[in-house]
């Protein structure tokens, strides 16, 4: 609650003289006229041309770099006769390589996404992007194959620019919506790309390395479609002062002026400027540092981003291993009998209506958060289980869509519960640290047990550890949940429980003035 709320018991003729003392005089008026004529009108208000254009033009820009057909066909290209490596050497030695670079990459590019203003590393994952399928389409060697998953690395970290890009184009109040729209273009665009490419395989008796050449064809369009996107002026954190250096310049300028007419009302509001230093405590990026301490203090958001980083872990784990399982199950014998790309589009398409159904979901989560992510992280297991056991390809694949299904449904719940109460800004910087500490477990599991200088654990043995993983956390979950429900019940009969907490819980747009929640040392973002 705001401190208006918690100190409203005083007098209201006290409240008025408050009003009185808090108003500004006509000095600072012209000021405040001054300075919002330096920042010019709101874009959505003045030009909503503009951003709508830009929004539309992005939201193209993130259909057209997903449409990569043969990305679901990586690894039966890897394996097939056309570049003849063996199981071993693309489970071992090529693709650890890139979580590996992933992990490397993260940071930098999380910092120089927000420093650069997002255009530049969206040129530079077009760059990637390019540079994969190139390799693809004329490496024969492992190294080039590695350097491949090197590149394919600095693509997922890049992500970040493209997912944060579109809040510097509107307002606060239209980020939910212009998310949901970047997000469908996306989603579209690998469903699209997926459904093309298994075409293009099963009917059109397209080889492997036509298909890798349409795919840089494509991602080349991706790479010219990001020249011509609109550099923004401002970001979350870095250029965020320097815009609001430009604020007090004007305000200065005005101040100037108006000292000309009121020389009393200017020597008793006057104060010396911030220094460097000062300016450098006060930054947004440092206050969202200290901030992050707090919030690991509220079970909630310790709940749902202890849940983002180990299930997020196991998750990308299995994708990122899951074609090579599917040659193990059904070898490769003729282009056409690979379905990965029908396969790939189906998960997509449960994975969004799981995502849907789950924004209607109602319930109380604070009592029941444990128990729906263990028994959601259970059913995982079993599918794990399943995938690592069966040598029936059909029942893999159908499994693999079911696990995909589960773990999109909790995603947009877990973001709802960690973004719900934190300001933009914070909520941006805890989401990039809990991606990173998953990449660093992913790294360490990797290491151990896929690396060659590891255990260099065949494809299926490796499953059968995701299943033993997901299995300790259905464990842990579910023991939390028992603890949970039964301090709920047991305060419930003795008359303890939170009753402002009775009602359910609903996935909702984040309000705009959300965005002003002072942190609780003290500052506001």
């Amino acid at each position: 609650m705001v401190a208006e709320d918690t100190a409203g018991s005083g007098a209201r003729s006290e409240g008025e003289k408050e009003m009185d003392r808090n108003a500004p005089t006509s000095g600072e008026r012209d000021v405040e006229m001054v300075v919002s004529a330096a920042e010019g009108p709101p874009g959505e208000a003045a030009q909503p041309r503009k951003w709508k254009g830009a929004v539309i033009f992005l939201c193209f820009y993130g259909f057209m770099i997903s449409i990569k057909p043969g990305e679901p066909f990586i690894t039966p290209y890897l394996l097939s006769p056309e570049k003849n490596f063996t199981r071993e050497q693309v489970t071992n030695e090529i693709t650890p390589v890139l979580t590996y670079s992933y992990m490397v990459v993260l940071v930098p590019a999380f910092l120089l996404t927000d420093l650069l203003r997002y255009k530049p590393v969206l040129i530079i994952q077009g760059v990637s992007q390019v540079v994969i399928w190139l390799l693809l389409l004329l490496g024969t060697s492992l190294l080039e194959m590695q350097f491949m998953e090197f590149f394919y690395g600095i693509t997922m970290a890049c992500r970040v620019a493209y997912s944060s890009y579109i809040f510097s184009l509107v307002s606060p109040a239209l980020y939910q919506r212009v998310a949901g729209y970047s997000r469908s273009a996306l989603l579209l665009g690998v469903f699209t790309s997926s459904v093309l490419g298994q075409l293009c395989i099963s009917f059109g008796g397209i080889s492997f390395y036509t298909l890798s050449a349409v795919s840089l064809g494509f991602v080349s369009f991706g790479l010219t479609l990001s020249v011509f996107l609109p550099w923004p002026k401002r970001s979350l954190f870095f250029n965020r002062t320097r815009f609001q250096e430009q604020k007090e310049a004007a305000a200065a300028a005005a101040k100037s002026e108006l000292d000309q007419m009121n020389p009393k009302e200017s020597a008793s509001s006057s104060a010396a400027p911030p220094c460097s230093a000062s300016r450098w405590r006060d930054s947004v990026f440092l206050q969202m540092l200290l901030e992050v301490r707090n919030v690991a203090r509220r079970p909630n958001l310790r709940l749902w981003s202890l849940w983002w980083v180990f299930n997020s872990t196991g998750y990308y784990l299995v994708l990122f291993y899951v074609h090579i399982l599917w040659n193990t199950v059904h070898p490769v014998t003729e282009n056409k009998n690979v379905y990965n790309g029908g396969v790939e589009a189906a998960s997509t398409l449960l994975s969004a209506l799981t995502s849907f159904i789950a924004s209607y979901v109602k319930i109380r989560w604070n009592v029941w958060s444990e128990l729906v992510i263990g028994v959601n992280t259970a059913l995982q297991a079993g599918l794990l289980l399943l995938m690592a056991t069966t040598d029936d390809i059909w029942v893999c694949y159908t499994a693999y869509v079911i696990f995909r299904g589960f773990y999109q449904f909790l995603v947009p719940i877990a973001t709802f519960q960690i973004a719900s109460s934190l300001t933009k800004e914070l909520c941006a910087l805890v989401f990039g640290i809990n991606t990173f500490l998953g990449t660093i477990l992913k790294s360490i599991i990797i290491l151990i047990f896929s690396d060659k200088r590891g255990l260099a654990l065949d494809v299926k043995s490796q499953f059968l550890v995701y299943f033993v993983y997901f299995t300790i956390l259905t464990v842990v979950y579910l023991v939390c949940a028992a603890v949970v429900i039964t301090r709920h019940y047991r305060n419930q009969g003795e008359g303890g429980g939170d009753k402002e907490q009775v009602a359910s819980t609903e996935l909702s747009p984040v309000a705009a003035e959300s965005e002003a929640e002072p942190l609780s040392n003290g500052n506001s973002a």
